[in-house]
């Protein structure tokens, strides 16, 4: 026994003595063991992770299971060796970035025991590596430029659900940004499910200077006459060091207001000073909110110096990989089973889904996915049933109906029986009038009405 602990001893201080970071993850992929050159690199002591579960997932904010998660190698068939990128915030915030090679330890190559890590002594460029080997190309890809994101936006902006490359979502992240660094009202519009709420919880937390609390207020759950006391009792306070100045008044889903309700609020914000800064969320955009007449505009224009518009899912397509490559690794992020990503044909079907609950429906589609899914990734056959439905609806369009304009059937059923009771008559147009029981002069002028040749 002693001869035994001896031995490890010795492994431990060889580890140690390495000049290049190595760790240990057990089984269930916690890390048990780490060596002075990976702490160093970190910049944290043995005990801030050994013991944490280093799950796969890109959220690099918050405490020590975050920094354990930039040590997660993505889920590949057991007992494959790979390569993939660590990551650590460095001492500046921004990301520090290394190729790490995972090797399988134990007696069952299917099922290892352990996985040690071998981590490159020097760090990766800025400008982004290729795919890491060994994993799903594009999974690994889209892994990385999530975590880049986090490191870029998401800690500025509060809110990841503003990711996205395409011109929309870099135009919304702009509008964002500026809505965060002014004191002014906000109206937010966008369909179900677009993430109106995250958005407004990204401008209040991301307001330059002391940030207050958000006050919310559902303007379709509560009655009308709760929502105004509410209103009228944050009128008639100050700020104090229970509520400091930068906090925020939130209308949920304001444009379901009723009009006497409206006008009750109206007589409160308009025209004077309101101790809260004021974000409402609304389904639709204000301008087109006012054309019918629906909503009160001295209202409207109080609640909207800044106005923002959230896009459709449909709308911006090009970000979907992206989007789901989150949400599941969202899910990794709560511990259990992790999966690397999507196979292409699943990435595939979720492309040709009409979305009609955007966010929250896509977020609900990978969650189900993810609890289905039997290998390292979601494969298509893991997918919801209304995505294989959608699927096979879009490859047999239906037919489009054939429009029956009445006044030309008619015209070709008269035509058919006039032509029919002159060859009867055998050209004679008195005798064909009394077999369609018409006077001479009438079939003489509906003939001609029709277009039809006189014989």
């Amino acid at each position: 026994m002693a001869t035994h602990r001896s031995k490890a001893g010795d492994l431990v201080r060889l580890f140690h003595a390495s000049a290049r970071p190595i760790y240990l993850l057990d089984a269930d992929r916690r890390i048990v063991f780490c060596n002075r050159a990976l702490l160093s690199w970190l910049g944290c002591d043995r005990g801030d992770l050994e013991g944490r579960a280093s799950n796969y997932h890109t959220d690099t904010q918050g405490d020590f299971d975050a920094l354990a998660a930039g040590l997660a190698p993505p889920p590949v068939a057991p007992g494959s060796d790979l390569t993939a990128i660590v990551a650590c915030p460095g001492p500046d915030g921004r990301l520090r970035r290394r190729w790490a090679r995972f090797v399988p330890l134990g007696t069952e190559p299917e099922r290892p025991s352990a996985l040690m890590a071998l981590v490159d002594a020097a760090d990766l460029s800025e400008t982004g590596p290729s795919p890491p080997a060994g994993a799903e190309p594009e999974a690994a890809w889209l892994h990385e430029r999530i975590r880049s994101f986090h490191r870029r936006s998401a800690s500025r902006l509060g809110v990841d659900r503003l990711l996205g490359d395409s011109l929309v979502m870099r135009r919304l992240r702009a509008q964002v940004a500026m809505a965060a660094a002014s004191a002014a009202s906000v109206w937010i519009g966008g369909p179900p499910g677009s993430g109106r709420q995250r958005a407004a919880e990204a401008i209040h937390y991301g307001a330059h200077g002391p940030v207050g609390s958000l006050v919310p207020l559902d303007c379709a759950v509560l009655s009308g006459e709760l929502v105004i006391s509410t209103v009228q009792a944050l009128a008639a306070r100050r700020p104090s060091a229970e509520r400091p100045a930068g906090s925020t008044l939130l209308l949920v889903d304001v444009d379901l207001l009723p009009c006497d309700v409206q006008t009750s609020l109206a007589q409160i914000l308009c025209g004077r000073a309101f101790p809260l800064r004021l974000i409402a969320t609304a389904r639709q955009p204000l301008e087109e909110l006012l054309k019918p007449g629906k909503f009160r505009q001295d209202l409207g224009l109080s609640l909207s110096t800044i106005s923002i518009h959230l896009p459709s899912l449909a709308e911006r397509r090009e970000d979907l990989p992206l989007v789901a490559q989150l949400f599941l690794e969202e899910v990794n992020a709560r511990g259990g089973k992790q999966l690397a990503g999507f196979a292409p044909e699943a990435l595939d079907a979720l492309d040709g889904y009409p979305w009609p609950g955007n966010l929250d429906e896509l977020a609900a589609v990978v969650a189900v996915a993810h609890q289905r899914a039997q290998g390292p990734q979601i494969a298509v056959g893991d997918l919801p049933d209304e995505i294989h439905l959608a699927a096979a609806a879009a490859a047999r369009p239906r037919k489009p109906e054939e429009t029956i304009v009445l006044d030309e059937f008619l015209g070709r059923v008269e035509r058919e029986l006039i032509g029919r009771a002159l060859r009867r008559a055998k050209g004679n147009k008195a005798r064909a009038a009394r077999l369609l029981g018409l006077t001479r002069p009438r079939l003489y002028r509906r003939m001609v009405q029709l277009g039809m040749e006189l014989p």
